[in-house]
């Protein structure tokens, strides 16, 4: 893979950016004041009456009738039409909010979703009307792709201009964090007290398996994940990262359970939700856990390394059907915690906002791999959407 250190540093103007990100350079060097943190997330329905018109926002533009929606809302019906989603956002705010306060920052969080209520544009002209216009936007992914950074950032782009509020507000993001410490750490613990439960149970290390879990993306938009200047497998970026940090969390486990050396892990996928005829990353996490036992596996730890919390991909496609699977193969399993609202992650995310507005140079960020730490502006031609192609974008350059 091509260093990304040596990665273009071509100035050029960031749509709907602070002055100090405007310039377009991938680390910012100038200290900047923030008015607000836009925390930004997913966004979920909260009742059976609203599934249908959720997933009708997620699929937007793609001409996906009602029936085929029935298919994935019977998800979000097995637990009451309510997505676990909202709940943890509205516990991640209040738990920045309480870290910034300690710390002494003058930043409210505005909490707004892509898909459901409270919707960004809404609490983007609620900030505006509360003079706060200089945003710094922290969205609920840790990765880079299209659909976890990229996306993000045309929403803002696109509230911007559906508010008219271009020309007032500005909008910020900070850097992916897959690798800082405050991300990383969290899932650290439980896959040592997974570990410790197999081994309590008499499962050699050699017996146990660590699958660590990530949504899957069709394998085009993987390969276009990150800058395009830099070569970075064939899972592009998104799934460099993914396996970074598999590596780092393996080694951490290492330095507290000596025992676990022996311990084999690898990157997989779920949540595909594409036509067969699309190549999508794979494996699929099911399908490895059925192979495990012709691999004298006995045991085996689910991590799911790509996501913040606990929402509807974890709580239905790992603790129904991964665990369902595990069960069916005869093996012990155990899905591991998500960061939530963990404290080592909620002071990492108020370390984030700090180092922006400090404009702390590069080589004394935190990153606990080689890839990092990852840009404060995005790059030309990053995470491009290969079926919609670039759509204008806040927080990077232009393509």
């Amino acid at each position: 893979m091509t260093d990304r250190r040596t990665a273009m540093t071509t100035a050029s103007t960031v749509p709907y950016a602070s002055p100090a990100s405007a310039d377009g350079a991938p680390f910012v060097s100038t200290p900047q004041r923030y008015d607000a943190i836009l925390l930004a997330g997913f966004g979920g329905p909260e009742g059976q009456d609203d599934v249908i018109p959720f997933l009708r926002n997620v699929t937007r533009g793609r001409g996906i009738p009602d029936e085929r929606l029935e298919e994935v809302a019977h998800h979000y019906r097995h637990f009451g039409g309510v997505s676990p989603i909202n709940a943890q956002n509205r516990a991640l705010k209040a738990a920045l909010e309480a870290e910034i306060a300690r710390r002494g920052l003058d930043l409210p969080v505005y909490w707004g979703n892509r898909n459901w209520a409270p919707y960004l544009g809404d609490v983007v002209k609620e900030a505006a009307q509360d003079g706060r216009t200089r945003l710094l936007a922290v969205a609920t992914s840790a990765y880079s792709s299209f659909s976890s950074c990229r996306q993000y950032r045309e929403d803002f782009a696109r509230v911007l201009e559906e508010t008219a509020l271009g020309g007032e507000v500005t909008i910020d993001k900070v850097r992916q964090f897959f690798d800082h410490p405050g991300f990383v750490d969290a899932f650290v613990d439980g896959v040592v007290d997974a570990v410790r439960g197999f081994f309590a149970d008499g499962v050699a290390p050699q017996a146990v398996k660590v699958l660590f879990t990530t949504h899957s993306i069709p394998v085009d938009d993987a390969l276009r994940s990150g800058p395009r200047d830099i070569d970075f497998g064939p899972g592009g970026a998104y799934e460099a990262q993914h396996r970074a940090v598999a590596e780092v969390v393996m080694a951490k486990v290492g330095e507290v359970l000596p025992e676990a050396a022996d311990i084999s892990w690898e990157l997989v996928f779920q949540s595909r939700s594409g036509p067969a005829s699309q190549p999508w990353l794979e494996p699929d996490i099911c399908d490895r856990i059925a192979e495990l036992p012709a691999e004298s596996a006995e045991a085996v730890a689910i991590v799911p390394v790509g996501f913040l919390s606990d929402h509807m991909e974890v709580m239905w496609d790992l603790d129904e059907e991964a665990l369902e699977a595990a069960e069916e193969a005869g093996l012990k399993a155990v899905r591991t915690p998500t960061p939530g609202a963990d404290p080592r992650f909620v002071a990492g995310v108020v370390d984030l906002v700090e180092e922006r507005m400090a404009a702390t140079p590069r080589e004394e960020r935190p990153s606990l791999t080689k890839l990092g730490p990852w840009y404060d502006v995005c790059r030309p031609g990053c995470c491009e959407n290969v079926r919609a192609g670039f759509k204008p974008a806040a927080a990077g350059v232009a393509p």
